[in-house]
């Protein structure tokens, strides 16, 4: 199916300083937001604590709900669930005052005697503080393997050079060993590692590596951006979903890549950035008919999926929209930037 015109031209290259501006200031406000609230917010998975689902006989106003639990004298975050008509609300308490006995119990009794309602415990999850720290040190290491290993197989299918790729590899998997004897967190871990990666890849010319990375990093930077801006919580899920989008990001950026490599074969005589240019446009009609069937299926998912997977759609819609973007106006653009250095 061809939805754009076989002989259309935009010029995307030439647009790249305002892309590069655009990027440059969703980072800053990524950067800023993530400062201003003292890092992300990670939900009961990886902070610890317990989340409860209760339903009241009557539908009760949030507020009271949340008078309910001040009288009870219990920190707690109190969220509206599910539909208004079906009166759910989950309570999401600290991991501090989470380790008090029977606290499903008294929560339950506590809120009927203040409320003066019946009240169902529709489910109960506890998580403790190490077994947090525990799942959000192996779901940033998740993502490091990601990136690291599409860095190697990028570098080793568009350069052909599979030895040079696995010359990276161990030399990543050294420079991680010796800076876990470091005894480095885990996100410093990954900052340094993706800072050695760069770096690999700059001084051994793999071009269409480093852009095919930058392009991943500025897509899980922006996402996080957006969920920091909007205090959504980091829960397993959405770590699944930022796995969903460097693969989503990826598969845009081969393609991209794929028609650039077999145009620099057809039209060598022409300068760079308009072989770029012709194969953006030459898979235009595929990008456009993927990223938006994707984004109507996704913004379904948002707008009727219910509170399960409410913050997982949200995190896809962001990650598919920069992600196209990326793969245009990020991944392509390093090529020709590449070029200019030499």
């Amino acid at each position: 199916m061809q939805i754009i015109k076989p002989d259309v031209n935009i010029d995307f290259v030439g647009r790249r300083v305002l892309a590069y501006i655009v990027s440059a200031i969703l980072i800053l406000i990524t950067i800023v937001s993530l400062i201003f609230h003292g890092g992300p917010k990670y939900g009961i998975d990886f902070a610890g604590g317990a989340e409860l689902l209760i339903q009241f006989d009557q539908p009760l106003p949030i507020e009271e709900v949340k008078a309910a639990m001040n009288a009870l004298q219990l920190e707690a975050v109190v969220q509206k669930y599910g539909e208004e008509a079906e009166d759910f609300y989950r309570v999401l308490i600290p991991a501090a005052v989470a380790e008090q006995e029977n606290l499903a119990q008294t929560l339950k009794e506590g809120l009927a005697a203040q409320t003066q309602r019946q009240v169902t415990l529709e489910s109960f999850e506890m998580v403790g503080p190490q077994v947090g720290r525990d799942l959000r040190e192996k779901a940033l290491l998740a993502m490091f393997f990601a990136l690291l290993f599409i860095a190697v197989y990028i570098s080793g299918r568009f350069e052909l050079k599979w030895l040079l790729s696995a010359a990276v590899a161990g030399a990543l998997a050294f420079s991680v060993y010796i800076l876990r004897l470091a005894h480095l967190s885990i996100p410093m871990l990954m900052l340094a590692a993706v800072v050695v990666t760069l770096v690999l890849f700059y001084i051994l010319n793999l071009k269409y590596a480093m852009g095919a990375i930058v392009a991943l990093i500025h897509d899980v930077a922006i996402t996080v951006g957006f969920f920091s801006i909007f205090q959504k919580e980091f829960t397993l899920p959405i770590i699944a979903a930022l796995l969903t989008i460097i693969g989503y990001s990826l598969n845009d950026t081969i393609i991209v890549f794929d028609r650039i490599r077999e145009n620099l074969r057809k039209y060598h005589k022409l300068p760079l950035a308009e072989t770029i240019n012709r194969s953006i446009n030459e898979t235009l009609s595929r990008t456009i008919l993927t990223s938006g069937t994707t984004l109507i299926v996704v913004l379904m998912l948002f707008i009727f999926g219910g509170g399960i997977i409410h913050d997982f759609a949200f995190a896809l819609l962001v990650g598919i929209l920069v992600g196209t973007y990326s793969s245009i106006f990020v991944a392509s653009p390093i090529l020709l930037a590449w070029q200019k250095r030499k």
